[in-house]
Parts: structure tokens; sequence; C-alpha cells
């Protein structure tokens, strides 16, 4: 017999732990047997509290795409999660470690949307539907204790780790470059601490957007024109701590930088 899950409750609590920068267990401790659609229905149900309080949607976020990543974070498949306007830092910004509680960052690459794109989609239609490409980095915090091992359903209920993001000012139409060779480095205070080449994030960034046209699909939902898509991790995340000065660069791409107080 299938347990009830109040998808309600539990994205509130989630909602006040962020709120209020407070770790929680993770929920599938008290909830073993936490499905994936109840955590994304978790999610969903976190993302209407906050645009109850004036937050906008402006895209999505792929996770868990590279190898490394998924090495990192003891799980196996990729999932995503959502992105609103108040998680947006702007190029050379500042990120507020006090407004956090375990923050890391990692290097992506990331894509706007021209058109809609839903269910199973070609690499092609991706690259038409796509108006741009540019280096991007998420900051990623979770409200979970620990930050290092969850289930599967753990992580897509916290909107699978999702906290901010910053996006590169040079942005190329995609069939300009290929996106599978950029090589990717990114440095912490002027040593490089992270460096891999795009096709790191699901063998192509394209294929995370490909990834997830599908599981939207799975939920009844399409990626709108106009979204912002992070399209994965190339590495694992890098610990942030106040006082970091974080630089990408991207072959073709330019740099993007942020720091950390």
């Amino acid at each position: 017999m299938r347990m009830t899950v109040d998808t309600q409750e539990l994205a509130r609590a989630l909602d006040s732990a962020r709120l209020e920068r407070r770790e929680v267990a993770p929920l599938t401790r008290e909830l073993p047997q936490l499905a994936l659609t109840d955590a994304y229905a978790i999610q969903e149900a976190g993302i209407r509290l906050r645009l109850s309080k004036g937050e906008r949607v402006v895209g999505l976020k792929m996770g868990l795409t590279s190898e490394a990543k998924r090495r990192q974070m003891n799980l196996d498949s990729p999932v995503y999660g959502v992105l609103t306007d108040r998680m947006q830092v702007p190029a050379g910004g500042v990120i507020q470690m006090a407004h956090g509680i375990h923050p890391k960052i990692e290097p992506e690459i990331a894509f706007r949307t021209s058109r809609e794109l839903g269910g199973k989609v070609t690499r092609d239609e991706v690259l038409d539907a796509c108006a741009s490409v540019f280096a991007a980095m998420e900051i990623l915090d979770s409200r979970f204790k620990d930050f290092k091992y969850f289930s599967l359903p753990d992580v897509v209920a916290d909107n699978s780790s999702s906290s901010l993001f910053v996006l590169g000012t040079e942005e190329h139409p995609p069939r300009a470059l290929d996106l599978t060779r950029l090589e990717m480095k990114m440095s912490v205070n002027g040593e490089v601490v992270q460096a891999a080449r795009s096709d790191a994030i699901s063998g192509d960034p394209v294929v995370s957007v490909i990834q997830l046209c599908e599981l939207l699909a799975q939920r009844g939902q399409v990626l709108p024109a106009g979204s912002i898509v992070l399209a994965g991790a190339a590495t694992v995340a890098h610990m942030l701590r106040p006082g970091d000065k974080v630089q990408l660069t991207v072959d073709g791409l330019g740099t993007v930088a942020v720091s950390a107080a």
C-alpha cells in the first residue's frame, strides 16, 4: 500500500528552512519510501510558495549531469530544478554568504530559448530553439544536513539544491561553437580549482536540454520560450568561503566572475 505524502506541508517545512538558513534532516529519514513523483510535487509546491511572495520563474537547471558530480553526490541520474529571478546574481556581483547555509559553486554552460520545446526533441531542434549560449556558474545550497549523500527524492524535493546563479555577458548563437569541445577553467582567488571540457556535461550540453524536455514531459510540462537553462556542472562543486573571488573562463564564451562576502 502506497503511503500518503503531504507534499504541501513538506514544501512549507523546506521553505521555512530556506528562509531561516537552517539545516534539516533529509526527508527520506522519516519517509524512506518517498517517491520521485512526490519529490517533484514537493518541489513544485515550494516554487508556488516563492511565487506567492513575488518571485518569477525565469528558467530551469539540470543537475547530476556529469559523472564526477554523480559520484560526488552518490546518485545516478539527472534531475531538474527551477530558477527564479531572485536567484540571479549579476556578473561581477557579490554572493552574501550569510544568506546561505553551506553554498558551493560549479562551472556550467547555459542556454536561452527563443521558442517553446516539449517532449522528445532532437539536437537540431534544441539548437534551433536556443537563441544563445553563454558561460555560467551555479551556486548550490542544500537545506539538508551535511550536503553530501542524499537520495534522489531528497535532492529533487529540495529544488535540486538550487540557490543562486550568475550568467556571463558574452552570448553567442549555439551553432557558432562546437559545444562539446569548450575548455572550462574555474579559479578561486587566482588559483584554478576545477577544469574540464564541456562534454563532461552529459557528453554534450545540448543533451542536457533534450533530457530536460523529456523529464518535463513526464510531468505534462514543456520548456517555455525565453527560458534560461543551466545545462549542468562540468565538474564537482567547490565549497565557497567569505572573501572568495571566483572566475570561470570558457573557450569562445569569455569570462564570468563573482565574489563571496
